[in-house]
């Protein structure tokens, strides 16, 4: 079917400016008639209502002189949320006036026609400003599992290891779990991580190039994760203690290196001095005791178990987390949880499984911490789109302005996997990065965790069958994309791993990968070194070759230092030809001394010609001849 009008979210020239939108803007839209019998245009707004429904709120007539081209502005929508709208078109077919629907194509951000019930109608997020600071947005960060990373003790033995667990005999043998009959943990394993072992290698990730360190859970826990907190205000005895966390929040800082810890607020464990199933803490706890202070926490019920809990697993009971007491211990109270490590000197916050919290939680806790540190930043687990994300029958409100600074990357990251492993053409890549861009505040897009491991999925090089030059690439694209690079512990050394437990394996100090390893800081030295990779803005080309990636970075000022990254999946030499607004490409490395540039190119019939290698990357800076003498 022939399209009557023509629309296209995703050029300025359709919908100005780009993307989502602030409380205070609006956005010129434009549309092409194909068919001189259209007779009006109208652009319909919706505003999505507490139940996921949404209302028409506004029916804009577009204007036209020529019939050709159709003009309506939206004015500021001034409440953030997620608003809809889509195309209502009266046309004269046979002699009769009728309405045609066009809404989104799935794809990418062109108009086609739908039947009403079946209009994909498109996502307009509206917004508070709000940014993440600059250290954030412009460091590289790397997450550490504890108890995996590095034991500084003499010895190398583990710190008050726990009752009934097991010790493993080596650092390099592989993790496993220790179960009974039914299936529930037996015996917690561990290695002997500890503060003072990441303390030993700051030195090391400063020189990779890290600028923030993430910890897994460092509260007091009977379990080598700490997922299922005993004691929020104690630091796990096989850790260390305040007085060691401190030296290293001092000594990271001396090195330009912020720390953020993990928040796990949704439940605590069944062995805490909240819950106190076991009678292992001096504490009236909820378990057995209707008058503790922690009972309301809870909610007991008939059950086989006899309390809620989280995911149905017995050992995480779930929190009320807005009981006016867990609030206050949490977040408000002057000696609470937030404030008690913030003021110590951690910089943010990554609160786990946060669709689990209210949303009057996490503003709460974003509202008390920037109180506490005006720089600091707060990371939110999310698995999908986090503009739309939809949890328990409600629409969050993470990246609208007063919650989240930042997500965790796992749509980046399924994005370059499933392309560097051929499940889906670049063209298909860009669509799903484009529509991220789109959906996102721009703000919320620079502080996005572009990651390609964490301790929830396989490891980068297993998913990549072991292909370092596969493996390759995904670094390449994280580090110059833009966002906030994202590094596993280990994943540059080169570990391996399935699924959890096997993604939790220790860091193969004295084993590693040292090529992996100075192609990571290579990487992240050529991300600082280039300023549009740092902070630039994005478009993404489509090449016309299934096989080849590219993307422009580049900066909205007059200084160039603009770039053009092209990414070859395929085992093959490809061509591509690419029409760009620049005089001079000249190729770099991810190492390279200013004025050792590898191949210089210059526009032939209007185009450049890239040949690109097997498997391989290239990296360009744009330059114009008029600009910048050569």
């Amino acid at each position: 079917m022939c399209k009557i009008i023509s629309f296209d979210s995703w050029n300025e020239y359709f919908k100005a400016p780009f993307g989502a939108l602030k409380i205070d803007e609006g956005a010129i839209i434009k549309v092409n008639s194909n068919d001189e019998n259209v007779c009006s245009i109208n652009l319909v707004i919706e505003k999505e209502n507490e139940d996921l429904g949404s209302e028409v709120i506004k029916k804009i007539t577009l204007n036209t002189n020529d019939r050709k081209v159709y003009e309506g502005k939206i004015e500021a929508l001034l409440l953030p949320g997620i608003y809809y709208y889509y195309f209502e078109v009266e046309i004269n077919r046979d002699g009769h006036n009728q309405k045609v629907f066009y809404g989104k194509v799935e794809q990418n951000g062109e108009a086609c026609e739908y039947a009403f019930e079946n209009l994909n109608k498109y996502q307009l997020t509206v917004y508070e400003e709000s940014s993440a600071p600059k250290w954030f947005k412009e460091g590289v960060l790397y997450h550490i599992f504890i108890d995996r990373f590095n034991n500084g003790n003499r010895t190398g033995k583990p710190s008050n290891p726990k009752k009934n667990s097991f010790i493993y005999a080596n650092w390099e043998d592989d993790p496993m779990y220790i179960k009974d009959k039914n299936g529930d943990i037996a015996r917690w394993d561990f290695y002997g991580g500890n503060l003072k072992g990441i303390i030993n290698k700051l030195g090391y990730l400063k020189k990779l190039g890290v600028s923030i360190i993430y910890l897994s859970p460092v509260f007091e826990s009977p379990s080598n994760h700490k997922y299922n907190t005993s004691d929020y205000k104690k630091i796990d005895p096989m850790f260390g203690d305040e007085e060691i966390f401190k030296e290293l929040i001092k000594k990271a800082e001396d090195k330009g290196i912020s720390i953020i810890l993990d928040g796990v607020f949704s439940h605590t464990g069944i062995d805490s001095k909240y819950f106190n199933k076991f009678n292992n803490y001096d504490t009236k706890g909820a378990y057995e005791n209707e008058d503790s202070p922690y009972r309301n926490w809870y909610t007991f019920d008939d059950s086989e178990v006899g309390y809620d809990c989280w995911w149905g697993i017995k050992d995480l009971p779930n929190v009320n987390e807005l009981e006016p007491s867990y609030i206050d211990y949490i977040i408000k109270n002057e000696d609470s949880v937030l404030n008690k490590w913030t003021k110590m000197g951690v910089k943010g916050w990554r609160l786990d499984v946060v669709d689990e919290l209210p949303d009057q939680f996490v503003t709460e806790f974003k509202r008390e911490l920037k109180l506490a540190e005006k720089e600091s930043v707060l990371v939110g687990e999310v698995w999908e789109d986090a503009s739309n994300k939809a949890s328990y029958g409600q629409r969050r409100k993470y990246l609208l302005g007063k919650q989240l600074d930042s997500v965790m990357g796992y749509p980046f990251r399924k994005g370059i996997l499933s392309f560097l492993k051929g499940e889906i053409p670049s063209y298909k890549l860009n669509d799903i990065y484009m529509s991220m861009k789109e959906n996102y505040p721009p703000e919320a897009f620079k502080s996005n965790l572009n990651l390609i491991g964490t301790h929830d999925v396989k490891r980068v090089k297993t998913e990549l069958n072991d292909d370092k030059d596969m493996v390759k690439l995904a670094v390449l694209a994280q580090m110059t994309f833009e966002g906030v690079p994202y590094i596993y512990y280990g994943d540059e050394a080169g570990l391996q791993g399935g699924k959890d437990p096997d993604n939790r394996k220790t860091y193969p100090w004295k084993n590693e990968d040292n090529e992996m390893i100075d192609f990571y800081r290579n990487s992240i030295q050529t991300r600082h070194r280039i300023k549009s990779l740092l902070n630039g803005e994005t478009k993404f080309i489509y090449t016309m070759d299934d096989d080849v990636f590219a993307y422009e970075r580049y900066l909205n000022s007059d200084e160039e230092d603009d770039c053009l990254i092209v990414i070859n999946r395929s085992e093959n030499y490809k061509s591509i030809n690419f029409d760009l607004d620049y005089d001079l490409l000249d190729e770099v490395g991810v190492k390279y001394t200013p004025g050792d540039y590898g191949i210089t190119l210059e526009k032939e019939n209007g185009k450049f010609k890239v040949d690109i290698a097997p498997k391989s990357f290239m990296i360009f800076k744009m330059k114009h001849t008029l600009n910048k003498d050569l």
